[in-house]
C-alpha cells in the first residue's frame, strides 16, 4: 500500500475540466509546497466537491495525498480523501506587484528561461521534470483555432455510467445525489507564440480554466458571436497580460506525450503580477 502523506500546497493551477472514462469530469490541479516542490493533484472532480472543500488559486490547502504510482511523473499524487481538504490560508494580492506571492513562488521554485533545457530535463528519466514555471523572453502572438466542439461520445457514456452508480459523488446518502451536467467543451484552442532566451520560437496551447471561462463569458456578452469572443480572449491575454504584466507561464506535461512528443509541455496556468518599478528600472 502506498504511504499517505499530508502536504500543505499553494494552489497555482486549475486546468479546464476534462472527461475521463475512469474518473468522469476531472480537473488537473497543481501547486508548490512551502519549500518550492511542485505537486500535481489528480484526479479532482472539482465541480462535484462540497463547497467547503473547494479552493481558489493562491489558497494554501492541506490534504492527504498518495503517490500516483501508475503515473511515472514524480510530482503526481492523488487525493486520499476528497472530503478532507483543509483550507489553511490565502496569499492575497497585496498590491499589483504581488510581493508576497512572488516570495512564495519565484523565490522558491526554479524559473526556467530556456525551453530546450526544460525539455531535456523532462526527457531525462532520472529527473523527469513535468511541472515548471517559465519566463518567456518575448511573447510574439496569441493564436486561436477552432477544434471539435463536442466531448468524445464514449467518454460521455462512461461518465453517465459513473453517475448512475453514484461514483461521481461517493456519497453514502442516495437522496443527496443530484443530476450532474458536464461542463461544455471549449470549441477553440488558444495558444501563445513566444521566444525563449536562446531565440527559439515555440507555440504552446493554454489549458487554464480561467481561459475557458473568459471565452464563455465573452460569448454570452457578444450574444453568441464566436469571433468577438475569441478576440476578447486575445485582448486580455496578449494586449493586457503579455504586454503590461511581468508575465510567467506555468507549464506541465501530459502523461501520454511526456516521452513521445518533441515538446511535451502545455501552458496549464500563469502568474501575472505587475512589473516592480524601482529607481527608474523595471523588474
Amino acid at each position: 500500500m502506498n504511504k499517505i502523506v499530508t502536504m500543505k500546497t499553494l494552489i497555482l493551477v486549475k486546468a479546464y475540466p476534462a472527461i475521463s472514462k475512469k474518473y468522469g469530469e476531472t480537473v488537473c490541479t497543481a501547486g508548490i509546497t512551502e519549500d518550492g516542490k511542485w505537486v500535481r493533484i489528480y484526479p479532482i472532480p472539482f465541480r462535484q466537491l462540497d463547497y467547503n472543500n473547494r479552493f481558489k488559486k493562491y489558497d494554501w490547502v492541506k490534504l492527504d495525498l498518495i503517490r500516483n504510482t501508475p503515473d511515472f511523473r514524480p510530482e503526481s499524487y492523488r487525493p486520499a480523501n476528497l472530503q478532507e481538504i483543509e483550507n489553511v490560508g490565502q496569499i492575497i494580492a497585496d498590491g499589483d506587484t504581488w510581493l508576497h506571492r512572488r516570495e512564495a513562488i519565484l523565490d522558491k521554485a526554479r524559473v526556467y528561461t530556456n525551453l530546450a533545457e526544460l525539455i531535456a530535463e523532462a526527457k531525462d528519466n532520472t529527473i523527469c521534470t513535468s511541472l515548471a514555471i517559465f519566463k518567456p523572453t518575448e511573447i510574439i502572438d496569441f493564436i486561436y483555432k477552432p477544434v471539435i466542439s463536442q466531448w468524445d461520445k464514449n467518454k460521455l457514456v462512461a461518465l453517465k455510467s459513473l453517475q448512475a452508480q453514484g461514483n461521481l459523488f461517493d456519497n453514502e446518502d442516495e437522496n443527496d445525489i443530484q443530476e450532474f451536467e458536464v461542463v461544455d467543451k471549449v470549441p477553440y484552442k488558444f495558444s501563445f507564440r513566444f521566444q525563449d532566451d536562446a531565440g527559439k520560437v515555440s507555440t504552446l496551447m493554454i489549458e487554464d480554466w480561467e481561459t475557458g471561462m473568459l471565452y464563455w463569458n465573452s460569448l454570452k456578452r457578444h450574444e453568441g458571436n464566436e469571433e468577438l469572443a475569441c478576440e476578447d480572449v486575445k485582448k486580455k491575454y496578449f494586449n493586457d497580460f503579455a504586454k503590461t504584466k511581468d508575465y510567467y507561464f506555468i507549464l506541465g506535461t501530459t502523461k501520454a506525450h511526456h516521452y513521445v512528443a518533441p515538446n511535451p509541455f502545455v501552458i496549464i496556468g500563469d502568474f501575472r503580477p505587475k512589473h516592480i518599478v524601482q529607481m527608474g528600472f523595471n523588474y
